[in-house]
């Protein structure tokens, strides 16, 4: 496991870049053909039906991106689980009049809010969810801020589940076959630096128990994922 003992963070290029930017645009792309191969859509809607003990009526996910991510997920799950609000938070507003119709079609509704997530967090302290969910974004803050954001999030929530990129040498070194799906040089970049700075072991619920929440499940998925569920204080699951 040499250099990935501990996680490493480092800027990565996607997140200067202007949302129309033509590089943004075919990363954003890549994101969608990487969540497929490792499968993320998959493992947080087992995570949902695992975890979530009933059909919810409002869901946040914070890092939403494009609405791709989580549209694979309802997709999954909007059969047994219709009417869902869901709330979609990204610092740049990505969310389409095509994916509002898509997710319309599945009998769930999307607000796009745009804004940081600290700032939304603040200014929105009794706003309450089922649900909140996270895909390929915790990775980008250190565990100060991590421990920052989870004390934010768990009160609005009984639950919070994540699905993370893993940090090992396998992950890594997949990361150099992504040429192989014609991705651009931001997607081979970012991937690295998202491995380096990913999780392993139990560092989400150490970070999740210094917040005063309660962790609940902490593992690896698959060969390249590493999933969190997390439980607000005073939930019993």
């Amino acid at each position: 496991m040499s250099g990935l003992e501990h996680r490493h963070l480092e800027p990565e290029i996607l997140d200067g870049l202007a949302g129309d930017d033509p590089r943004a645009l075919a990363a954003r792309r890549d994101l969608r053909r990487i969540n497929a191969l490792m499968f993320q859509a998959k493992i947080m809607a087992s995570l949902l039906r695992n975890f979530v003990p009933r059909p919810p009526r409002r869901i946040l996910e914070i890092g939403a991106g494009d609405g791709s991510f989580m549209l694979a997920v309802a997709r999954r799950i909007a059969g047994s689980w219709p009417g869902v609000e869901l709330v979609m938070l990204d610092r740049i507003g990505l969310i389409t009049t095509q994916l509002r119709g898509d997710f319309d079609r599945l009998g769930w509704t999307v607000e796009g809010v745009t804004a940081d997530v600290f700032d939304w967090a603040r200014k929105n302290e009794g706003t309450r969810f089922d649900a909140i969910t996270v895909n390929l974004f915790l990775h980008h803050f250190d565990d100060t801020e991590l421990v920052r954001l989870f004390s934010l999030m768990a009160p609005k929530a009984p639950l919070l589940l994540a699905t993370e990129p893993l940090r090992t040498k396998l992950a890594l070194t997949a990361t150099r076959l992504l040429p192989a799906i014609g991705a651009n040089d931001v997607t081979r970049n970012d991937a690295a630096q998202s491995v380096r700075a990913g999780f392993r072991g139990n560092e989400l619920s150490g970070l999740w128990l210094a917040a005063n929440g309660k962790p609940v499940e902490e593992r690896r998925a698959g060969l390249f994922s590493h999933i969190f569920v997390g439980a607000s204080s005073g939930h019993d699951l």
